[in-house]
């Protein structure tokens, strides 16, 4: 094992982490968050404020048909499968500044250590900026890094629409300089079979880390996905006083049904030790009709499934579809689902994260495995074949949100790990 450590000078590389993320909040801010809209003009200023940092640090600046950035610091063999370390570098409409940042500009303040202590890796390091990976604005999983592995389905280019424009993917694409023809072709930038490895690090999305007291994770695995991010229950609008209630055909209580399904599910899972999640994020009904004395006639709603078990999601799809039968009939309402969008779980590989146990043990970082309930980039990585590994920053007050909370101190602790892994990888 390599007895330098890349990240010894501590004080000048949170110098430089706090610089970057000052700048990129400073040039992002939206008067409550900040925002930079997948394929839009906050994400482009990301890109391009993180290009001029890494071209200051010497790194090697390049781009592929889908606008995510590579930033390389070259190693010793060109032809060596090559280490890439990324997250994304979009956000939520008025979010937080850590989430997704942080893994890029861990990567680069790792390369710099590295750098700066005369350690040139067996092969290239290429820190990724990774396009639109928050679904909110597409409905679409891992766009970036799916563009790049060429896992990417090719009708998600015309079909996903942006949620606060209406325009297509491929057309937002077009107007960032982005060249969606190029994955219509079937070009693969990263072929999955390329990769030595994929490291990201990430702010925790949820209060554990925090509640015990760590500042840093080391991911076991990511959550697959199952999501139907918009569907719809038609019954019949009819008087509350006026109709029994055998005749009803009450969408509300139609929804109800399948969600008090799911419930019974999550109970069961959680007493039989099965990881499952579920959440309806949005459930109406129509404004222009509905009333307090009026039996819905019409919901709409999202659903998102999650699972470590990629086998036990696919089930959950399947008994969806047979439940929601079972509904209609009862109620007498329609259900319109739409199509489920798919995302496999991401396992985490075992070789990596022992050497990362071993790691966090050698600098006395103070860590704990834990699984990731949210979706990241990791996941297309991991399922592409790629062997993968995520790093999770202590964070307070949960993400997607301005008020996320991630200390610096936090941060490099993390970067350290990350810098120790590159020079002792085997």
């Amino acid at each position: 094992m390599s007895s330098v450590d890349p990240s010894a000078d501590v004080a000048k590389h949170t110098k430089l982490a706090s610089q970057i993320f000052s700048e990129l909040y400073n040039k992002t801010f939206d008067g409550v968050g900040v925002t930079r809209a997948s394929y839009g003009e906050g994400e482009q200023v990301a890109s391009d404020l993180l290009e001029r940092w890494a071209k200051d640090l010497g790194l090697a600046i390049d781009h592929d048909a889908a606008g995510n950035i590579y930033m390389t610091m070259q190693g010793q063999s060109q032809e060596a499968p090559p280490i890439v370390i990324g997250s994304h570098i979009d956000s939520v409409a008025q979010g937080g500044n850590f989430d997704g940042a942080a893994g890029v500009i861990s990567g680069l303040v790792a390369c710099a250590g590295l750098i700066e202590a005369g350690i040139q890796l067996p092969q290239d390091v290429r820190v990724m900026g990774i396009r639109a990976e928050e679904s909110a604005w597409f409905g679409v999983s891992y766009i970036g890094s799916r563009s790049a592995l060429g896992t990417l389905p090719k009708d998600s280019l015309d079909n996903a629409k942006r949620s606060d424009t209406g325009i297509s993917l491929a057309e937002h694409m077009s107007k960032a300089g982005c060249d969606p023809e190029v994955l219509r072709s079937g070009h693969v930038y990263l072929p999955p079979s390329s990769l030595e490895a994929y490291l990201e690090v990430h702010i925790e999305q949820g209060p554990v880390l925090e509640s015990k007291g760590l500042p840093v994770g080391i991911v076991t695995g990511i959550r697959g996905n199952r999501r139907l991010p918009s569907a719809k229950c038609i019954g019949e609008y009819s008087h509350c006083g006026g109709v029994p209630r055998s005749y009803r055909k009450d969408a509300v209580l139609a929804v109800v049904d399948l969600i008090t399904y799911l419930d019974s599910v999550w109970d069961d899972c959680e007493e039989n030790d099965k990881d499952f999640a579920f959440t309806v994020g949005k459930i109406f009904t129509d404004k222009d009709w509905h009333a307090m004395t009026k039996i819905s006639g019409a919901v709409e709603f999202s659903l998102d499934m999650r699972s470590l078990d990629g086998d036990f999601i696919e089930l959950m799809t399947k008994r969806v579809c047979e439940v929601v039968a079972d509904i209609e009939k009862k109620r007498g309402v329609k259900f319109n689902l739409g199509n489920f969008t798919r995302a496999a779980p991401g396992p985490m590989n075992e070789s990596i994260r022992t050497r990362m146990l071993m790691g966090a043990e050698s600098l006395g970082i103070p860590h704990m495995e834990i699984p990731s309930g949210a979706s990241h980039d990791a996941a297309a990585f991991a399922a592409a074949g790629v062997p993968t590994q995520m790093l999770f920053i202590r964070n307070a007050n949960g993400s997607h949100n301005p008020d996320e909370a991630m200390e610096i101190s936090d941060f490099m602790e993390a970067t350290r790990l990350l810098a120790w892994w590159l020079c002792n990888q085997k």
